[in-house]
């Protein structure tokens, strides 16, 4: 699905937010960036969504470069990010009815795919709140409710679990389990090692822009 061979990513002179980063990932599989901040997982992650650009090295996403592909039509792809992007002065409502219209979802099918939206994501109640008066965690709700409204190919999250309380973590992760583990490519950036290893089945460490460590969770059968 996904495979970069000696990306480098260079901010300033001498500073390399990347370095020499060589990754595969399958389809469908999952796979945590961990690192503390600054270690380069996010770069990374921001790179694959497109909104940051390497300096050198080379990613194939479904064997195509990353540099041609568009995800309008290529590949669909979703990213969430620390901070997510809304119509802050619309409501939850509106805000989901947006994202169907922009899918080209077919009238009829518009009402019932937001009520099951609200309803498998917590927002009955929210429905009718405007985005900007809601936490950071309903955001991501929302988020994922939006995103859900799309057969994915990849998944990118930021480090949205540093944001969230031990409860809030335990219903995204739940969420995420439910609805996009396992249904696609799944890749998350987080400093949290539990929730890494909770979601995914390989978690590649990041230290100082460099890949220090890769793990595959062993089955039960190859355990004993």
């Amino acid at each position: 699905m996904i495979t970069i061979k000696n990306l480098y990513l260079k901010f300033i002179r001498e500073y390399f937010a990347l370095y020499d980063i060589n990754l595969k990932i399958a389809e469908n599989e999952s796979v945590a960036f961990l690192g503390e901040s600054e270690s380069g997982k996010t770069s990374l992650i921001r790179i694959l969504a497109k909104v940051e650009k390497m300096t050198s090295g080379e990613v194939y996403i479904k064997d195509i470069p990353l540099k041609k592909i568009n995800y309008a039509c290529d590949i669909s792809v979703g990213y969430l990010p620390e901070k997510p992007v809304f119509f802050e002065k619309k409501t939850v409502y509106e805000n989901l009815k947006w994202a169907l219209k922009v899918q080209k979802t077919k009238k009829l099918e518009i009402e019932s795919k937001i009520n099951d939206a609200l309803m498998n994501f917590q927002l009955e109640s929210l429905k009718d709140v405007k985005i900007k008066q809601l936490s950071l965690y309903e955001k991501y709700l929302v988020s994922l409710a939006r995103l859900s409204f799309r057969k994915l190919d990849l998944l990118l999250i930021d480090d949205i679990f540093v944001n969230l309380d031990s409860n809030q973590q335990s219903d995204i992760k739940e969420i995420l389990k439910k609805f996009f583990v396992g249904k696609c490519t799944f890749v998350l950036a987080t400093s949290n090692e539990e929730i890494a290893k909770s979601l995914c089945k390989k978690w590649v460490r990041f230290q100082s822009g460099s890949i220090i460590e890769e793990n595959v969770k062993k089955n039960e059968k190859e355990k004993k």
